[in-house]
């Protein structure tokens, strides 16, 4: 039997990628990038690449344990108008029939300029919702039209049974149909009617990529399922993206910030994955990326993806020139203009070169820059040009380009203007940074990051393009994601499992919060992960009344260390240290449990100039020297799982707010064995202990425990 071995494949615009790692080590074995099939159809460019690479590599198909690929179909589809036109079935009774009928007709959503979802729509009242009535309601929608339908009721989150009677009398029909229930267990009939019509105008175009991509993967003889990257940096059996292809939308944003974590040791950073056109800047924050509602068309959906700002910012951004001086970067690149980048090219092909301007698209201004050099050829200057001129690309990277032609290149734009090529790069470089620490300010704040304690994360065939002049300006650490030019597609090959359950539920009970739990270990279990694997995180929303579970799991029996080596204590107190803003030999490590230590620093500040006040912090890292928790006028505690009913409870109490209207309990994590426990959006004692007595069940009565716990 040979070595064991995961696929990834990630389909974008222009390129198909793929790559090959080994299941034990996590190393890459092999990647490969050919031209998508755009004619033919996906799944041909997709069969091709993984049957060249399993030839060139020697791999059997009984050695591939996984196989998951992510595509931009979905986000595409979205944004040229590609979908299907949509029927709502609305429901709803008595004095909530008017509101229902006004919230299951959206109407016709813009998805791009010009471009429309189109709906129809037609309301049954529920007391009268009969085999009869549905069959008219359907063949009304279809002869507006309709091509897939959606059943949408009030409170059907409570009782789905009528929006089931429906789709089982459309796929009697051969009609594809899905429930507002199925896409979302929230309360909302209008947001989650639109979420259920982006989908449903997904699933025919969804369904055709789908089971012709499943067949080439059979056709190969591969064993294990196909697995589809979601929009929130897990992946799902192909079976859930025939019932749930709107959670594919935006997942080629979740790959390359899901494959660095994979590999980086980052606790609070921001990722930068930069293309040729435009950079995705996401965040990650206690080791884990950042979630929210996504849009479409301006409009929210109860999609859960990643917090991802998108930049026309690039490696190819082409420079604009107004009036003898610099205007702007961007938002065009070469490769819209259809030219060359200067700094790629042999030495001495940029001699002698003129500038000249072009307007990449017929409605531009003619203000982008070209250098046109003795022989007629064309370049474009470019921010990747910029950045190797001003030496921010380090030797080896795959944006290194040819000294000598960007500094040729952009002489000739220094000629032009009156001042050094170096000079013109130096303000191209600043109005791009301009943009990009706007946005990074913006994410810091929204996320309440450390700016002493971020790291800014290059991924991407552009990265080292922009993020080694992003943190000199800002002042931050910085590092290349290893395998940068292919981390999207190590993304895929590396992901977890991952699915979400959302209930609009006011003071969830002990029975409510085992009932969610249950529920969505079952949903992950569907969609391909190992139960043994799964962790499930709890969060109470109180202010919105939402109860919400997130489940993460792999699809075998393995955790996902990726060969991470235990470092000392030392290193260990070293990089607590940075965290905390403290002198190694000012922390110490009070507590130590499973992968997890405490460490703790004492500092002091001069107060008014006169006195001395001390500040006490902590932080929890884990074996690998990832800081997973951090905190100021933090508290934690170790204890036994048999000391839970009392000297744990001591501790809790201790931390509580009292008042006159009601207890405020605190914050609280639960560190053992490999287990980060959140319990954070736990609203009183009772849920706290019941979601803990639920996650420590299996543990001995003298196992330890670290919790932590801050206002």
């Amino acid at each position: 039997m040979g070595k064991k071995v995961r696929i990834g494949i990630d389909v974008g615009g222009t390129f198909t990628d793929a790559v090959v790692i080994d299941n034990d080590t996590y190393e890459v074995i092999a990647k490969k990038k050919i031209p998508t099939t755009h004619k033919e159809g996906v799944a041909v460019g997709v069969v091709s690449i993984i049957s060249c690479l399993m030839e060139e590599q020697g791999i059997q198909p009984e050695d591939v344990v996984f196989i998951a690929h992510g595509t931009t179909q979905a986000t595409n589809a979205l944004l040229e108008g590609d979908v299907a036109s949509v029927g709502v079935v609305g429901m709803g009774t008595g004095l909530d029939a008017r509101s229902a009928k006004n919230e299951t007709n959206v109407g016709d959503i813009e998805l791009a300029p010009g471009k429309y979802l189109k709906t129809s729509h037609c309301f049954l009242d529920s007391k009268q919702v009969a085999a009869d009535t549905i069959q008219g309601a359907i063949k009304e929608l279809l002869g507006a039209g309709a091509q897939v339908i959606v059943a949408s009721e009030a409170y059907s989150v409570d009782d789905p049974s009528r929006e089931l009677m429906v789709q089982e009398e459309a796929e009697s029909q051969g009609l594809y149909c899905t429930g507002g229930h199925e896409i979302s267990q929230l309360y909302g009939l209008k947001m989650r009617t639109r979420t259920a019509v982006v989908n449903a105008s997904l699933i025919p175009k969804m369904m055709e990529t789908a089971n012709m991509t499943e067949q080439a993967v059979i056709d190969t003889h591969i064993q294990s399922g196909l697995m589809i990257m979601r929009c929130d940096g897990g992946v799902m059996s192909i079976n859930e993206v025939r019932k749930r292809p709107i959670l594919t939308m935006l997942s080629g944003l979740a790959a390359g910030v899901a494959g660095a974590l994979m590999y980086e040791k980052i606790s609070d950073g921001i990722f930068f994955e930069v293309g040729g056109t435009s950079v995705d800047i996401s965040v990650i924050k206690n080791g884990k990326v950042m979630i929210k509602y996504a849009q479409v068309g301006g409009h929210k959906t109860y999609l859960q993806s990643l917090d991802v700002r998108t930049l026309g910012v690039a490696g190819g951004s082409m420079v604009r020139v107004k009036d003898g001086a610099i205007a702007d970067i961007g938002p065009r690149s070469a490769h819209i203009a259809g030219k060359e980048y200067e700094c790629f090219q042999e030495e001495g092909a940029m001699d002698g070169g003129q500038v000249t301007f072009v307007s990449p698209r017929e409605d531009d201004p003619k203000e982008y820059v070209l250098v046109k050099t003795p022989d007629g050829r064309e370049y474009s200057l470019t921010l990747a040009g910029a950045a190797n001129l001003l030496g921010y690309v380090p030797e080896g990277d795959y944006a290194r380009g040819t000294h000598q032609c960007a500094k040729a290149a952009w002489d000739s734009l220094g000629a032009y203007l009156g001042c050094t090529g170096e000079d013109a790069a130096r303000r191209v470089m600043d109005l791009a940074l301009d943009k990009l620490e706007q946005v990074v300010d913006e994410l810091i704040a929204d996320y309440e990051l450390d700016r002493k304690f971020i790291t800014l994360v290059g991924g991407g065939g552009s990265g080292a393009v922009i993020v080694p002049a992003l943190a000199e300006r800002m002042d931050m650490r910085w590092k290349m994601a290893k395998n940068a030019p292919y981390i999207s597609t190590i993304g895929v090959a590396l992901a977890m499992v991952r699915e979400q359950l959302e209930r609009t539920i006011a003071n969830p009970t002990e029975e409510d919060i085992k009932k969610i739990r249950r529920d969505v270990i079952e949903k992950i279990v569907r969609s391909g992960a190992n139960e043994a694997t799964v962790d499930v995180t709890i969060e109470v929303d109180a202010q919105k009344n939402i109860l919400r579970a997130v489940a993460t799991g792999a699809t075998e029996l393995r955790q996902k260390d990726l060969t991470a080596v235990d470092l000392k204590p030392e290193q260990l107190a070293q990089i607590s240290a940075d965290a905390l803003g403290a002198a190694a030999r000012d922390v110490s490590c009070p507590a130590a449990c499973g992968r997890w230590y405490v460490y703790e620093a004492v500092t002091k500040k001069k107060v008014l100039g006169l006195f001395s006040q001390k500040s006490r912090s902590l932080c929890v890292i884990d074996r690998e020297g990832v800081v997973r928790l951090k905190k100021e006028k933090a508290e934690y505690l170790k204890f036994s799982k048999d000391q839970r009913t009392s000297v744990f409870l001591e501790f809790l109490d201790a931390n509580t707010t009292f008042s006159d209207a009601n207890a405020t309990i605190p914050k609280v994590f639960l560190f053992y064995r490999e287990k980060m426990l959140d319990l954070t959006g736990m609203q009183s004692a009772e849920q706290l202990t019941s979601m803990m007595d639920l996650e420590i069940e299996g543990l001995d009565g003298n196992e330890e425990l670290i919790a932590v716990a801050y206002k």
